[in-house]
């Protein structure tokens, strides 16, 4: 086995191979960008005329001034812990008028609640922004970046920035699983379909390589039978649905395979696994050990399981919201947030592959200061 101080270098040169440069940072921390879906949403959809919307009461109701911000959360979600661990200010929705000049430097958020890998995916939401769309946001916001910091400083900042993207769970939820014989399940079966939405996926991925993207965290499917919403339909007990469940654990090793092999093709580490089911998972099979009362009741929602509708000022509401893992009928509580995002601090090789956010950060501080060195 290689002596700590080998592994230390081989993850340097790993480094230097996948960043081709890390150029020497000018602002104050890394600029972050993220893509997807409700999970990681911070407020585009408030923009649009869409049902996918978490900008009314109670939604917010723990920030700091008991606003509702376009988060699907009771606070923050996990965009926002991230950016607390860079040191870095929450980055703005990329429809925010907000977004422009310096603010620009701090990087964008794209994600709309409702989409999927697919386009079919969330129709029923009607004007959500499509990763496609998303995509095409990065490429405009590349164009005004170069208007701020020039040509040579926007390729470096997005060079050695950081980027999230969690998209995926609703290919299930809201596309194949939607209906009873939905179109796609009459297409497909499950694992002809998971293999469909994986190469669309990929396609997706490299495009955001070929944008500039150089450290891309990717998480998993959830556990998407287990949410109050699928109970509140499928369970008497709180037992997770099982066909719901079977597709999570079907498609998230595939996932961790290709994304394998995008880092072979382009030779170096650009794209993390997170398995965010994993870390569910932990608190959801035992919510005392980890600090919560309950692993199965929304803190927000009515009828079984406060899973069934939207949350609403006239919803049930739970007091104390750090007991509870689940916020809405599909979203976790912040502080399940804070406790995902741990892991993607300092999980192992079981939770975040091929390395944790920690060693990632890591890494790329010290390749910049070599390169510093060198220059010097």
């Amino acid at each position: 086995m290689a002596s700590s101080s080998s592994w230390h270098v081989l993850l340097l040169s790993v480094a230097v191979i996948c960043l081709g440069f890390f150029p020497a940072a000018t602002h104050a921390a890394r600029a972050f960008f993220v893509f997807g879906d409700s999970l990681v949403d911070n407020g585009n959809n408030n923009y649009l005329i869409t049902s996918a919307r978490a900008d009314s009461p109670p939604y917010g109701i723990d920030t700091p001034d008991h606003r509702a911000t376009g988060r699907f959360s009771n606070g923050k979600n996990m965009p926002d812990i991230i950016s607390e661990h860079l040191g870095a200010e929450p980055v703005l929705p990329y429809l925010s008028p907000e977004l422009d000049g310096e603010k620009l430097l701090v990087g964008a958020n794209f994600a709309s609640a409702g989409i999927g890998i697919l386009n079919d995916t969330g129709i029923q939401f009607a004007n959500i922004i499509h990763i496609e769309k998303q995509i095409r946001y990065f490429e405009q916001y590349q164009d005004r970046l170069r208007k701020v910091i020039g040509d040579e400083e926007a390729k470096r900042l997005v060079a050695e920035s950081l980027v999230l993207i969690t998209v995926g769970g609703n290919d299930f939820v809201n596309n194949y699983y939607l209906i009873p014989y939905s179109p796609r399940s009459r297409e497909f079966s499950l694992p002809d379909y998971i293999r469909y939405i994986l190469s669309e996926y990929k396609q997706v991925l490299m495009h955001i390589y070929q944008l500039g993207a150089r450290r891309v965290l990717v998480t998993g499917v959830g556990p998407i039978g287990c949410v109050p919403a699928e109970l509140a339909l499928h369970s008497l007990d709180g037992t997770c649905d099982t066909e719901l469940q079977r597709a999570a654990d079907a498609y998230n090793p595939q996932l961790v395979e290709m994304l394998a092999e995008l880092n072979r093709e382009v030779a170096g580490d650009v794209f993390i696994g997170v398995n965010t089911k994993r870390m569910h998972d932990d608190f959801i099979d035992d919510p005392t050990a980890h600090g919560f009362a309950t692993s199965t009741e929304a803190c927000c929602g009515q009828g079984r399981f406060n899973g069934m509708g939207l949350c609403t000022l006239v919803s049930t509401l739970c007091a104390d919201r750090d007991a509870y893992v689940f916020w809405d009928a599909f979203h976790p509580t912040e502080r399940a947030n804070r406790l995902i995002v741990q892991q993607f601090m300092e999980g192992s090789l079981d939770y975040i592959t091929p390395m944790n956010l920690s060693t990632i950060l890591k890494v790329d501080q010290e390749l910049a200061a070599a390169q510093a060195r060198l220059r010097n």
